[in-house]
């Protein structure tokens, strides 16, 4: 039974990841995520309290498949903070590239939830920041220089993706080894 229990919570997460996918946060609908499972709409309220608790639910369950990639790009990567930086905005497009469906919930405007899901949202990057943070603080890079080298990485990282949904470069290892070749020169640049 809790085997069925689990089956079923994730069945919903799932299904609630694409209603937002369909219809945004604002409109997410308990009632099509239930409709969508083949459950009655009481049955969400089993696992979830409200729906503010069933999204914040999912940016939980999309943080923690991405927290797994992180680890393990973490523990396959050289030592260096900047080794670590790289792999992990490689492994970010590469996450972004093979989970579409999660892309909803990574990409998350301010304006398209509350304050309940900031702390939620803001988990999905603290081990990217805890890096860049760790790295920043071993150089003689002056404030300015760094938030200009964490804004052309995520231009790089966002800008790929972009690029590869739009069809002007393909989604293959020869691309995401040109994008970690970018975002590693750009520490070497002042």
């Amino acid at each position: 039974m809790a085997e069925r229990n689990k089956n079923m919570r994730e069945d919903l997460l799932l299904a609630g990841i694409n209603e937002i996918n369909l219809n945004g946060v604002h409109n997410f609908s308990i009632r099509r995520v239930a409709e969508a499972c083949g459950v009655s709409c009481a049955a969400p309220y089993k696992h979830f309290k409200d729906k503010k608790e069933f999204i914040y639910a999912i940016i939980d369950y999309v943080n923690k498949k991405w927290r797994v990639r992180q680890q393990e790009v973490i523990s396959k990567c050289g030592n260096t903070f900047r080794e670590q930086i790289t792999a992990i905005c490689v492994e970010y497009v590469r996450f972004l590239m093979e989970e579409p469906y999660y892309r909803s919930i990574l990409l998350l405007k301010n304006d398209e939830y509350d304050n309940i899901y900031h702390k939620a949202q803001g988990e999905l990057n603290s081990t990217s920041q805890q890096l860049q943070y760790n790295f920043f603080t071993n150089t003689t890079m002056d404030k300015v220089t760094q938030m200009r080298k964490i804004h052309v990485c995520r231009a790089l990282l966002f800008g790929t993706v972009f690029l590869i949904d739009a069809g002007e470069i393909p989604f293959t290892e020869e691309s995401l080894e040109n994008l970690r070749y970018f975002i590693d020169r750009e520490f070497d640049l002042p």
